[in-house]
């Protein structure tokens, strides 16, 4: 709980970041989740893989469902991927700086991924010898592979409209394209298939 409370102060001293509730169940976090309808909910990864899955299911029946950034430790690779396959947009490590917190929420609240790089590469470590990657259909164009690339380097859309010259309405074309055709749900498990398949590196963030 100390800790808990700790992260509600470090938030709602952001100007622009407003802290409509806390949760220690799953039973409260469905309760204030309901009546507050977040736009970001911050979920320890201890909840992962025993019960994290049914806490993010619950999430998801919101309308709309709040984006999730989930806090963990770099060994927890099973319970970051427990999170992944559920559809967490984002995680962190719990010894990160006040403002590594802050800016991540933003970026979830924004649409965007959120991968500490050494998460990526505890991830990675875990899917070191997989059998091919389950994601298949359609092969992406040129166009997609550029936009996956700076996906998974954590760029948002607007960065990534910037870096190509194009507008951010296409952007977001793209990455629908892109989920769509790798029949994934969402930019992180889009960054984790891009750093697995060699098409983006970790050191190059």
């Amino acid at each position: 709980m100390l800790v808990r409370r700790g992260i509600c102060a470090l938030l709602a001293a952001e100007p622009d970041i407003e802290v409509v509730g806390e949760a220690g169940t799953l039973a409260e976090l469905a309760d204030v989740t309901e009546r507050q309808q977040p736009d970001v909910v911050v979920i320890d990864a201890l909840l992962f893989p025993q019960n994290g899955g049914e806490a993010l299911q619950q999430l998801q029946t919101n309308r709309p469902a709040p984006r999730v950034l989930v806090l963990t430790h770099a060994a927890a690779s099973e319970r970051i991927l427990a999170a992944i396959k559920a559809g967490a947009a984002g995680f962190l490590l719990k010894n990160c700086e006040p403002g590594e917190l802050t800016s991540a929420v933003r970026a979830v609240q924004h649409g965007d991924a959120w991968l500490h790089p050494a998460i990526a590469r505890q991830v990675l470590d875990e899917l070191a010898h997989p059998a091919h990657s389950q994601a298949s259909g359609d092969a992406l164009t040129e166009r997609e592979m550029d936009v996956l690339r700076l996906l998974a380097h954590g760029y948002s859309n607007r960065q990534i409209a910037y870096q190509l010259t194009i507008c951010e309405g296409t952007v977001r074309v793209h990455v629908s394209n892109i989920l769509s055709k790798l029949h994934i749900a969402n930019r992180t498990q889009a960054a984790l298939y891009a750093l697995r398949e060699g098409l983006a590196s970790v050191e190059d963030r």
